[in-house]
């Protein structure tokens, strides 16, 4: 994941052992009353999935990092653990620092407190309070009392203008100002330019952020429900939208069937060439059936050499068909690996779905008539 989304760091903290998984190998365990670990147990608890916030990373000598915190349930809703990526504040620096020297502001970072948290540069009044700040003092109460406004001051005998915006996903304030003399020719025109120059900013950060955390979120998804070496649905997803499939039968009346498929003599194959032949086998089977079925037809990698598939629409006799058809097309296909070519079969067990069966009762039945084509010479099709 760090590679991936150029990440700065990236890390999981499971709930049941407490163990904090670096990108670079386990870090550390986490600790209730422990001050670093403190956000660990806030995610836990929180009621909406994921959270942004500014720390320093443990993991990389304290480097200060906007971190997108991220729930993680198992199937049943249980929380098993926290994930999430880093961003390097770094990056918002030399953004900044870009749009400092194009309008010729001088742009800032404060937390609700009131401490300059980051600087273009590096430099300046970073680490200092905005209560203490020469000028700024005059008007720090009101700023932090507010969510955006403009303000003026004096430093220095000199007159600066500031505009101020909360960033409520990082509880920051962005500091945009300019000095007074500089700017009389044209300060209506100014303040609107500020004003842009914040929201841009914002949207930008909050562009960032978004789209990490949704291409996170989708990668995460993929993860859960395919089969990492055919890429069809796995056995969670299939259970998911096997119930779906099934209610939706019952309310309009039409037919469903469950087909079970088996590579016939898979183990002579994987004893005869390996298993990496194997998984290549699996992988063209896998194939075939995207080719021979149809785009309705829900297919899954039910384990090892086994497939699964729910025909919509379509009863015991149509099943039969489309079965065959699938049967014949992976014996007349040619499956290679390497400079190795070999011909293979499958057995199919076919089940219609009947009132009242549930989806553990129809696949029953489809195992059983797979059991005995198996038990009938292989490379057929049997219906219960």
């Amino acid at each position: 994941m760090k590679g991936r989304y150029n990440a700065f760091t990236s890390f999981f903290v499971s709930e049941r052992s407490k163990v904090y998984y670096h990108a670079s190998g386990v870090l550390k365990s986490v600790k209730e009353g422990e001050p670093r670990d403190a956000w660990y147990f806030r995610v836990r608890s929180m009621e909406k999935p994921y959270e942004i916030n500014v720390d320093p990373d443990l993991a990389n000598r304290d480097v200060l990092t906007i971190f997108i915190n991220y729930q993680v349930h198992d199937y049943d809703g249980r929380f098993i653990g926290a994930t999430g990526v880093g961003l390097t504040v770094d990056a918002v620096r030399k953004l900044v620092n870009e749009y400092q020297q194009r309008y010729g502001r001088t742009i800032y970072f404060v937390d609700t407190k009131g401490n300059i948290i980051l600087y273009a540069n590096k430099s300046n009044d970073a680490g200092k309070n905005i209560r203490i700040t020469p000028g700024l003092s005059s008007v720090a109460d009101a700023i932090l009392k507010t969510q955006s406004g403009s303000f003026q001051y004096k430093r220095d005998g000199r007159e600066h203008l500031l505009n101020v915006r909360l960033i409520p996903e990082l509880n920051w304030y962005i500091f945009v100002e300019k000095e007074e003399d500089e700017a009389l020719f044209a300060i209506r025109k100014a303040l609107f330019i500020n004003l842009g120059i914040c929201l841009l900013i914002t949207c930008v950060v909050l562009f960032i952020t978004n789209f990490t955390i949704n291409r996170y979120q989708r990668r995460l998804e993929a993860m859960a429900t395919s089969d990492k070496l055919t890429g069809l649905a796995n056995r969670q997803a299939f259970d998911l939208m096997a119930e779906h499939a099934l209610k939706a039968a019952n309310r309009s009346g039409e037919a469903l069937s469950a087909m079970l498929v088996d590579i016939d003599l898979f183990k002579n194959i994987n004893d005869s060439h390996g298993h990496l032949f194997g998984d290549s086998i699996i992988q063209g089977v896998a194939r075939v059936a995207k080719d021979s079925l149809r785009d309705s037809d829900i297919l899954c990698r039910w384990g090892g050499e086994e497939y699964l598939v729910l025909l919509k629409g379509c009863d015991a006799a149509n099943a039969q068909a489309l079965g065959e058809k699938f049967r014949l097309a992976v014996k007349e296909a040619d499956f290679r690996h390497g400079d190795i070519a070999i011909h293979v079969t499958v057995s199919l067990g076919i089940a219609q779905h009947r009132v009242g069966e549930s989806v553990d009762e129809l696949l029953h039945r489809a195992d059983t008539a797979l059991y005995a084509a198996k038990e009938g010479g292989r490379d057929r099709i049997c219906q219960a």
